[in-house]
């Protein structure tokens, strides 16, 4: 049974990343302004909240969880580098305080 939730991606990369935060800011605003009119025309404010929370709702469905379309761009990484035998690599700020000690 775990296994069956470990097959699930649970990753997206850069650009699914942008696109979802643009389409989760349109909903939201499309959304506050339908809710605003509709109230305003309605005199009614419970019905903007309303309205603004489904908008919230619909957005969260759409953006939350990981669709294949927020995943078309994966990141290509290098690969490692072989480790030399014997050799311990150090971090570039420890080599230059090494140096300026010197």
């Amino acid at each position: 049974m775990l296994s069956m939730f470990k097959s699930i991606p649970t990753h997206m990369d850069y650009k699914g990343q942008k696109l979802a935060e643009q389409i989760f800011q349109g909903v939201i605003l499309v959304s506050a302004v339908i809710g605003f009119i509709y109230g305003l025309f309605i005199q009614q404010f419970g019905w903007t909240v309303y309205i603004m929370l489904a908008g919230f709702a619909l957005s969260c469905l759409l953006t939350l969880p990981p669709w294949p379309v927020y995943r078309k761009n994966p990141l290509s990484w290098q690969p490692p580098l072989p480790e030399t035998a014997g050799e311990i690599r150090e971090k570039p700020q420890e080599n230059l305080k090494k140096k300026k000690h010197k």
